[in-house]
């Protein structure tokens, strides 16, 4: 008997890569909009303007994960959901280094902490979402 016989195996472990990726993405911008003051001194931002633009943030995380959520739906037939998944990820890596360089060195410590943590989950994100692509690009390979 065949594990899932509808879904080919490459299908699926890009599913599941996609899918990491989404969660944690999802999560982060649930945590972000419903508990904003925990992240608040993080980006040194305070009181209700700061919960607010970090509420704000959530949002703009859960609104980007939309071709994320196609591409998870099927990887092979929605191929161009996970190119543009890709590519919002690698924007996302690029512009979170990019401020990080726009700090003065040795200042803003704990903002610059906060960058690069996101610096790091973003490129993690990316590194799966490349590795899923990968998979459905060679899926005859995969299969074997």
């Amino acid at each position: 008997m065949k594990f899932l016989p509808n879904f080919s195996r490459a299908r699926i472990f890009s599913t599941i890569l996609i899918s990491l990726v989404c969660v944690v993405n999802i999560q982060a911008g649930l945590d972000f909009y419903f508990r904003p003051e925990l992240y608040t001194s993080g980006y040194e931002l305070i009181g209700m303007p700061g919960q607010i633009a970090i509420s704000g943030f959530g949002i703009l995380f859960i609104m980007w994960n939309i071709p994320y959520i196609y591409a998870l739906w099927n990887p092979i037939k929605n191929k161009a959901f996970l190119v543009q998944a890709i590519w919002m990820q690698f924007i996302g890596c690029f512009g979170e280094t990019t401020l990080l360089f726009r700090l003065p060195e040795n200042s803003y410590l704990q903002l610059r902490s906060s960058i690069l943590r996101f610096v790091i989950f973003d490129s993690i994100g990316l590194l799966l979402l490349i590795l899923s692509f990968l998979i459905i690009r060679n899926r005859k390979n995969f299969q074997k």
